[in-house]
């Protein structure tokens, strides 16, 4: 087993000198061909490879009108401060990866301050898949902190709370949120926001210069439901009660008014605080979004968005 684990390393090893030789390099597949000593088919599958293994990450520096000007009309409408409008795939219109690379680019760049900045991170398959896309480096100075707590009902990690997996790419100190999404009920949560490395972690939520989320809907196809944190009975109720859209659980209405009681009552996360001095950038694209995304932008409890451009025209009602 360890010759054909080092066998997958090295193939792998010369995949990203053949992709760095033809992605950045400018060489041939011939040149890359002679440069490593292989046929000329060999490079070609080298290459190929760098791609399928996700070794090369492309980012299209030419600005797309149609896009720029959706971003513009967004950030007019709802008074944001930072709008990101990313290509659609006619054919995958809910595809996350162009949502993710932009957003890969915005914690890319928080991350590359000198000074000490505590970034904050809701959870979920957006956000998992953005911090995929952040490259390797070496930010000893920031703390990550999660906005939420990382444990199913039954004790389990959540497969989708990105902090853990963000600070191992970027060896910062990171703090994770050790409750559960939901308390059984409010004196089970009062006991648990009293203890003092919860206390810590809810203090660091308050203090964090940045705030990454994602939003989620409210139905029987929500992630909330998916992923076993509520009920489909659950959903309902908060259906008849006026929810359309959630934030690190925290349910609200068409209006961004937070619903009251419910689920509200037990949710463990540390509250929404969006416009009170710090940026909250959510991640949010597909059709089954655009309800809870335009909520959370009247509310006002998103100061960033990054979305797709059949979302983003759906939501100014161009769809």
């Amino acid at each position: 087993m360890g010759r054909s684990s080092n066998g997958d390393s090295s193939r792998l090893n010369e995949a990203a000198r053949a992709g760095w030789l033809y992605y950045v390099a400018r060489n041939t597949q011939d040149e890359i061909a002679r440069k490593l000593g292989v046929s000329r088919q060999s490079a070609q599958r080298l290459v190929s490879l760098a791609v399928s293994e996700r070794l090369i990450k492309v980012r299209i520096d030419h600005p797309i009108s149609d896009c720029m000007e959706l971003a513009q009309e967004l950030s007019e409408r709802y008074g944001l401060e930072l709008c990101e409008v990313v290509p659609s795939d006619p054919d995958a219109p809910d595809l996350l990866d162009g949502i993710a690379i932009a957003a890969a680019e915005e914690i890319e760049r928080v991350l590359k301050s000198p000074e000490p900045r505590i970034i904050a991170m809701g959870t979920g398959r957006a956000l998992r898949a953005a911090v995929e896309e952040v490259p390797g480096m070496d930010c000893p100075q920031h703390r990550i902190v999660s906005l939420l707590g990382n444990m199913m009902n039954d004790g389990s990690a959540s497969p989708f709370n990105v902090v853990i997996r963000l600070a191992e790419r970027v060896n910062a100190r990171h703090y994770p949120m050790p409750l559960p999404v939901l308390a059984r009920n409010p004196e089970e949560l009062r006991v648990l926001h009293a203890q003092e490395p919860v206390r810590n972690t809810m203090e660091l939520c308050r203090r964090a210069d940045v705030c990454f989320v994602g939003v989620g809907n409210i139905d029987e196809t929500a992630p909330l439901v998916k992923d076993g944190f509520v009920r489909p009975d659950e959903s309902r109720t908060l259906e008849k009660a006026g929810a359309v859209g959630e934030i690190t659980g925290w349910s609200y209405d068409s209006e961004g008014r937070l619903i009251p009681d419910l689920l509200n009552a037990r949710i463990a996360s540390a509250p929404l605080q969006a416009g009170e001095g710090r940026p909250m950038i959510g991640l949010a694209t597909g059709a089954s979004k655009v309800e809870a995304i335009r909520g959370a932008l009247k509310g006002g409890l998103l100061t960033g968005l990054i979305t797709s451009e059949a979302t983003a025209r759906a939501l100014l009602g161009k769809a």
